[in-house]
């Protein structure tokens, strides 16, 4: 239907006609596009000039390529699974990837003891005294020169960092298995995820090279406490990374320091010296709270101008309540102290559940930090019908399929943040009898 109604005798015709048809309905998701060559005989036209226009389809999320099954309208964006656990759950929490409440400082304290001045429009978007706070913050892994911005969260960061630099149809190299928020992002923005293997020091220096050598335009990278492994780049793996890096300067390198605030592990950057456009994002919804909806990005000068052009005074900075919270949070003595107890405490059931695990027969994957433990299943295992047995006993777990980009060995992903060492053993136990 929609085919014989594309009109033009130029790519930019082309493509306005195509989008209309798919705009209206006559085009419908996964409908192929004739042939290039089909459809320039059809318009009387060069070949390259519908080659273009479907060029500037693709580029512009409407259409996408299917190699040897051509060109076809691109699916609406989906929303996938996503962190947290339904509401009203009787079942114990080892899914949601959320920290302990037990352990969030209460910020009205903070923010009532100091006070806050409104801000209004054309002030600027960076709070003086927290920005003096985060670079104390960064410390050494701040690099002479950089930028500083603030955004809504780590999310918020790089779907930023994302779309001032790539289209959709673009490649991103990604860990697999990956962040439920990462693969989110780039399929709501038309992005396609690369996969990098990954072993217990993070991403693999050849997998990387391999995504490179495929198209990928940007590489997003989670240095310590990744979701969902737990896992961290030792400092020989993170070499390994920046020397392939070091070989292909344009890719965007974003690393994703989430847990920074609580990490035990230490951060080893991926970016090399070659590397033009970098991005640290460090959040602060481990420590302070997920509703503390505020990232830093320490980036090169010219990534942090672009990301400025989006942050801009009187319509989309971060809120200077926001701020004023989060500044008087980092530049409390005690709220450091509450967080150096809050990494004991999530070290101490990270490594309760894993000895519970040993002496099941059972290996979770080492070193790790963060709120999850990755626990591969043994072989043959059905991961589903694990979990299935282990929400009739009242465990709520996420498999890893939900992670994987490419097909996965089964696995369980278990969020330690609130289960206590005599429940760990017994969730332990559970899982031998499951399995």
């Amino acid at each position: 239907m929609g085919q014989n109604k594309i009109t033009g005798s130029t790519a930019s015709a082309i493509f306005e006609s195509i989008r209309r048809e798919a705009h209206a309905g006559r085009l419908v998701a996964g409908q192929s596009l004739p042939p290039v060559r089909d459809m320039a005989e059809r318009l009387q036209v060069n070949r390259n000039t519908v080659a273009a226009a479907y060029k500037k389809l693709v580029a512009a999320g409407i259409a996408e390529t299917l190699g040897r099954n051509g060109t076809v309208i691109r699916p609406a964006a989906r929303q996938g699974e996503q962190e947290g656990l339904a509401p009203g759950s009787s079942l114990a929490d080892l899914a949601s990837g959320n920290p302990d409440p037990a352990w969030l400082p209460d910020p009205s304290r903070v923010l009532g003891a100091a006070g806050y001045r409104p801000a209004l429009y054309g002030e600027p978007v960076l709070d003086g005294d927290l920005e003096r706070l985060a670079r104390q913050w960064f410390g050494a892994d701040w690099r002479e020169g950089d930028g500083l911005t603030l955004t809504h969260g780590a999310v918020d960061a790089i779907e930023r960092l994302l779309a001032v630099y790539l289209v959709p149809g673009d490649k991103v190299a990604v860990e697999d298995p990956c962040f439920l928020g990462s693969l989110n992002t780039l399929r709501c923005a038309g992005l396609e995820a690369l996969p990098v293997a990954m072993d217990h020091q993070g991403m693999r220096p050849e997998a990387l090279e391999d995504a490179i050598s495929a198209g990928a335009q940007a590489v997003l990278c989670t240095p310590r406490a990744q979701n969902p492994t737990g896992c961290g780049l030792s400092e020989a793996r993170a070499g390994a990374l920046r020397e392939v890096l070091g070989r292909h300067p344009h890719v965007l390198v974003i690393e994703d320091d989430h847990f920074a605030l609580l990490a035990r592990a230490p951060y080893f950057s991926i970016a090399a010296d070659t590397t033009t456009r970098r991005a640290l994002v460090r959040s602060v919804s481990k420590g302070f709270g997920p509703d503390l909806r505020l990232a830093f990005v320490a980036s090169d000068p010219g990534t942090a101008g672009r990301l400025a052009l989006r942050l801009a005074p009187g319509t989309t900075w971060v809120s200077h309540l926001l701020q004023a919270v989060v500044r008087d949070l980092l530049g409390s003595e005690a709220v450091w102290a509450h967080l150096e107890a809050a990494r004991d405490a999530y070290q101490g059931k990270r490594d309760a559940l894993i000895q519970a695990l040993r002496a099941e027969g059972l290996e979770a994957l080492q070193p790790c930090d963060g709120f999850n433990v990755w626990v591969p299943l043994p072989a043959g295992s059905d991961a589903d019908a694990v979990a299935s047995a282990l929400a009739r006993l009242g465990w709520c777990v996420r498999t890893g399929e939900p992670f994987a980009i490419t097909p996965p060995a089964a696995a369980l992903r278990v969020t330690i943040s609130t289960l206590e060492p005599v429940d760990a053993a017994r969730f332990a136990a559970q899982l031998r009898g499951a399995l």
